[in-house]
């Protein structure tokens, strides 16, 4: 890890429960081997049923596509509030993508993109410290665990 990094000196986040990562914008949420294996057992459904129902394969560039949840109508999460309650119905199963929020490469990138983060996250900046050896070892974790990824296929014709 590089000492020169913004965050060398931590950060602070606290989630505040107010569901923005997970609602009112367009987003994917990539899937691992992990997070699909976890998500499957969950609904007790075998692989392929679980992506036929809650998935959905996203164009990525060069002839390859990866693997996301599904969104609703109104871009929420497909598991946002689909057991009747405005909360994450597989929230202790949720993918990595969820856990690691907000510490990912794109929010990580600069101070500014941090702080463009924070403009929609009110938990950004407040609450619980991170130290920078704890933020990398989120990166990491994300690092060795890559999403699920394929070639489109008929080269996506």
């Amino acid at each position: 890890m590089s000492d020169q990094v913004f965050y060398s000196g931590g950060l602070r986040f606290s989630c505040v429960r107010c569901s923005y990562c997970c609602r009112i914008e367009s987003g994917f949420v990539y899937l691992s081997e992990n997070d699909l294996s976890r998500l499957a057992n969950e609904f007790q459904m075998d692989y392929t049923a679980f992506i036929k129902t809650w998935c959905r394969w996203v164009p990525f560039g060069r002839g390859r596509e990866r693997l996301s949840l599904k969104e609703k109508t109104n871009y929420d999460c497909i598991f946002w509030g689909s057991n009747g309650e405005q909360q994450c119905s597989v929230y202790h199963a949720r993918p990595l993508q969820c856990r690691t929020f907000p510490f990912w490469d794109s929010t990580l990138s600069s101070a500014d993109a941090w702080a463009a983060a924070g403009l929609s996250c009110p938990g950004i900046n407040k609450g619980k410290f991170y130290d920078s050896e704890t933020i990398y070892d989120f990166l990491c974790q994300v690092d060795n665990e890559p999403v699920i990824e394929r070639e489109i296929p008929d080269g996506g014709r």
